[in-house]
């Protein structure tokens, strides 16, 4: 049987922010479609019991992306274990959820070092290999909150702007090197962390804003994020696909 397009088998991926949440379901994902993989993050602990978990040659890498040596030797460990990254799912990140004239200095540098500048430093590093070993696809994880506004959050949806025009930007750059870079822009996704608050009063008020009437599962982005990690997306670079239920367009 040949492989179809978005066949991923045997392909080496790092995926960032993997010891829960969106990157470790990310991670399971690849895995789960042949893809050896590279879970990267400060908790060591966490992703090295996710990579015996997940198996198929699966490596746990430290890595603080807020730390540019920390990026540099989380890439080239990845490297030396499973061989050249053809995928990079940079996914690590945090939020701040304050009134604006209650967010600090330390809460905005926090935010934008992890969620813009550390995007940057793994995108950069990865780049600088994939550009000698035949190229490869980058998928930024960005939010529909970079694409519209929201209350209490300001660092963080000025840092997923950020990182979609970053998208743009390095995609113009790289595609001569045989690199895509693309964004993949949840909405919101119910997770262990937000369960409770999202079947809230309060997150029912913010489900109603969504034409689809219904929050993101996990499984919702299986599609997407194959899409974007495979040959299947080959003429796509500085996309941003949403994965909202209408959210982005919606005028409330």
């Amino acid at each position: 049987m040949t492989a179809g397009p978005f066949d991923i088998a045997g392909r080496a991926a790092l995926v960032t922010g993997a010891s829960s949440g969106l990157g470790e379901h990310f991670a399971r994902v690849l895995a789960g479609a042949g893809a050896r993989v590279a879970l990267a993050a400060r908790r060591t602990d966490r992703i090295e019991a996710l990579a015996s978990e997940i198996g198929g040659g699966a490596v746990a890498v430290g890595m603080d992306v807020t730390d540019e040596a920390s990026v540099a030797a989380g890439v080239a460990e990845a490297e030396a274990a499973l061989g050249p990254l053809g995928i990079i799912i940079n996914n690590a990140g945090v939020t701040v959820t304050k009134p604006a004239l209650e967010v600090s200095e330390d809460d905005w540098s926090r935010v934008i070092d992890t969620n813009l500048s550390g995007c940057w430093r793994v995108a950069q590093a990865a780049a600088r290999r994939m550009a000698e070993t035949g190229g490869g696809s980058i998928v930024n994880i960005a939010s529909v909150l970079g694409l519209r506004s929201a209350a209490t959050v300001p660092a963080y949806a000025a840092a997923k702007a950020g990182l979609i025009h970053l998208t743009r930007v390095l995609a113009l750059e790289w595609a001569r090197h045989g690199i895509r870079v693309n964004a993949l822009a949840p909405g919101y996704v119910i997770t262990d962390l937000n369960r409770d608050f999202l079947a809230s009063e309060a997150g029912q008020r913010l489900v109603a804003r969504v034409p689809q009437r219904r929050f993101a599962e996990l499984s919702d982005l299986d599609g997407p994020l194959l899409l974007l990690a495979s040959e299947a997306s080959a003429h796509m670079t500085g996309s941003v696909v949403v994965v909202d239920g209408g959210h982005n367009c919606s005028t409330v």
